[in-house]
């Protein structure tokens, strides 16, 4: 009976520990390298280890308190050794912690959750070590940010796991989760733009505040620069950087939503979408190359609406639902052109709840392929032409030809790969 048992954990389980002695050596390598941390790489290896071996004497012995008296061990090792050398500027919970988590890690390699404790290993170690990053980050985080991650979080953890997961009222195509969930997936997307336009700043270059300015609110980007070129119609090229970047995020937007509500969708969407995108980051490299100097950006703040607000967020639930109904409705009684009324009317002032819609009816089989794919190329069109007019009514026609011109650029793009689909 011994030489089975020694045969088990010596060739079976060899694997188990080697990982753990790997998740250790992982996580005490970047404890090492802080001099007045208690533990480091040698402890850290040993501590996952025991975590493993005490999960292993656990299981033979029919005893879970095991693996609990070996939690407690450390954790009273550790706070002892804080306690006898204190440490006014590292008082040591962190490396506490982190060496329970190795414990932890190592029981759960043995319990065969490799994967989950080797994800959690690296993670834990991302965040140790990045402190620095962290500390800075949430520096720059005001109270109404903290206030927007707050209420991301009632949206999608307290509000969408309460609302029935059913079609309601005409065609069954009001689902209250399906169109919560779409809520949620906008809002957390815009808000990412957002938060990383708060935390980074705006002085940087045109192309990264289109970039992030164009998963926060492109519309509001491009309202926010066209202002500048009229208070300072030096910075006009700057603007046309900005506008044309954020406005090709748009397509990625569309891109990512279809991605990840009805992939299926995207070998017949993808062509529009990456013609559009190709042309776009064309005429952009090329505003990009003549832009010169960046010294001149605005330190105006972009005053972006928080995506996560509650009123926000019930606005574009509400339009988001009415497109839903109107889009099965006409899509019903007229027919694709029905839908396409409707895709060229809600494209001019959002193109996210009408793709939305689009995506949904066509996973409720309510809606063809082709049609679906149509609906979402004039919506983005639509909300091109409503986006020059905004330029050209608030900066002028300077900055307007130019910005026209690149929205030809878009728009030329995205219709050169739909026709190809329609080959």
């Amino acid at each position: 009976m011994e030489n089975t048992f020694l045969t088990e954990t010596g060739l079976e389980f060899a694997q188990a520990f080697l990982l753990s002695l790997g998740v250790g050596l992982l996580m005490g390598l970047e404890r090492e390298r802080h001099p007045s941390s208690r533990a480091g790489l040698r402890t850290f290896a040993l501590t996952a280890l025991l975590g493993t071996i005490c999960g292993l004497l656990g299981e033979r012995a029919g005893s879970e308190w095991v693996l609990a008296a070996g939690l407690l061990v450390i954790g009273g090792m550790m706070l002892s050794a804080y306690q006898s050398r204190p440490d006014v500027n590292d008082p040591g919970t962190t490396s506490v912690v982190a060496l329970l988590l190795a414990y932890s890690f190592g029981a759960m390699i043995w319990y065969q959750e490799q994967t989950l404790a080797v994800m959690l290993a690296i993670l834990t170690t991302i965040l140790l070590y990045f402190k620095t990053e962290l500390h800075l980050m949430t520096e720059k985080l005001t109270r109404k940010d903290l206030i927007s991650i707050l209420q991301f979080g009632v949206l999608s953890l307290v509000i969408l796991p309460i609302l029935p997961n059913q079609g309601f009222g005409p065609y069954l195509a009001l689902n209250p989760y399906q169109v919560w969930w779409m809520v949620v997936l906008i809002s957390g997307m815009s808000l990412a733009g957002y938060a990383a336009l708060r935390i980074f700043g705006q002085q940087h270059s045109g192309a990264l505040i289109g970039l992030m300015g164009g998963l926060a609110s492109s519309t509001a980007i491009t309202l926010v620069y066209s202002r500048h070129v009229k208070a300072t119609p030096d910075l006009l090229r700057l603007s046309m950087v900005v506008i044309l970047t954020a406005n090709l995020v748009v397509l990625v937007r569309l891109g990512l939503l279809a991605a990840m509500l009805q992939p299926e969708l995207l070998p017949r969407l993808l062509p529009a979408l990456g013609g559009g995108l190709l042309l776009g980051m064309v005429v952009i490299g090329w505003a990009w190359r003549h832009l010169g100097a960046h010294s001149d950006q605005p330190e105006t703040a972009l005053n972006l609406h928080n995506p996560a607000e509650i009123r926000t967020a019930l606005t574009f639930g509400f339009i988001y639902a009415v497109v839903l109904l109107l889009s099965a409705w006409f899509s019903d009684i007229a027919g694709s052109q029905g839908l396409y009324a409707i895709s060229l009317i809600s494209g001019f002032t959002d193109v996210d709840a009408i793709t939305l819609s689009s995506l949904r009816l066509f996973g409720m089989g309510k809606l063809p392929l082709t049609d679906a794919v149509n609906s979402i190329v004039i919506a983005f069109l639509a909300n091109l032409v409503f986006k020059l007019g905004i330029v050209l009514s608030v900066a002028g026609p300077a900055l307007g030809r130019r910005i026209g011109a690149g929205f030809l650029a878009l728009a030329l793009g995205t219709l050169g790969g739909w026709a190809y689909t329609q080959i």
